[in-house]
């Protein structure tokens, strides 16, 4: 079987560094500017960014129905931060009549860790990882509310946020509020290429 195809959403945010990492990960990276180019994916990430501005040019670029139809059709996609946003079901503090994809049965906080300045990074526990990861959060959002079906992968492990949910997975879809497309380990996104490979075993 071919390497998977794995695209990344590449209106706005942060394209490169997610290409780079799934580049040496065994997979086929592209970027995801048409609804032809995401036709080709076996999956996708939507990587940190401003999640408003990529939902308008999504929806500018003919890209937020079809998104919206392969993540409900089962497509595998991993969002990061402003990623996380658009997967979410719910928004709290989100701007008004902000859009998302959906597919995520969860209600997140956005800009839950504060303004820019407030970006901070540490280290956290991962489901079914022997190690830490070192997370970074930037303006990131947290999960205020989890669905049934929902699985909790991480939680900020100290300080005032101690306890509160920063990765989360549902089925095919799974999400990071931190940026782990930033530094060395590419664990998280090894994780889930895994994800894409067993869908496509399934599907083919």
């Amino acid at each position: 079987m071919s390497s998977p195809i794995i695209g990344v959403f590449a209106l706005q945010g942060d394209v490169r560094e997610h290409l780079r990492v799934l580049g040496g990960l065994g997979v086929r990276p592209i970027a995801v500017r048409r609804p032809d180019e995401l036709a080709a994916c076996d999956g996708l990430v939507l990587p940190g960014g401003e999640s408003t501005t990529m939902a308008k040019l999504a929806r500018t670029f003919d890209l937020l129905e079809p998104l919206r139809a392969r993540i409900k059709d089962g497509m595998p996609t991993f969002g990061t931060c402003a990623g996380m946003i658009l997967l979410a079901e719910r928004i709290e503090d989100g701007a008004p009549g902000q859009e998302t994809l959906g597919g995520l049965d969860i209600t997140v906080r956005r800009n839950a860790f504060g303004r820019q300045v407030d970006s901070f990074e540490g280290d956290l526990a991962f489901d079914g990882f022997d190690a830490p990861v070192h997370a970074v959060f930037i303006r990131a959002p947290w999960v205020e509310q989890l669905g049934p079906d929902v699985e909790v992968l991480a939680t900020v492990p100290t300080g005032e946020a101690a306890g509160r949910i920063v990765a989360v997975r549902e089925g095919h879809l799974m999400a990071t509020s931190f940026h782990p497309e930033v530094g060395a380990d590419d664990r998280i996104h090894r994780y889930f290429v895994e994800l894409v490979r067993q869908h496509r075993a399934q599907v083919s």
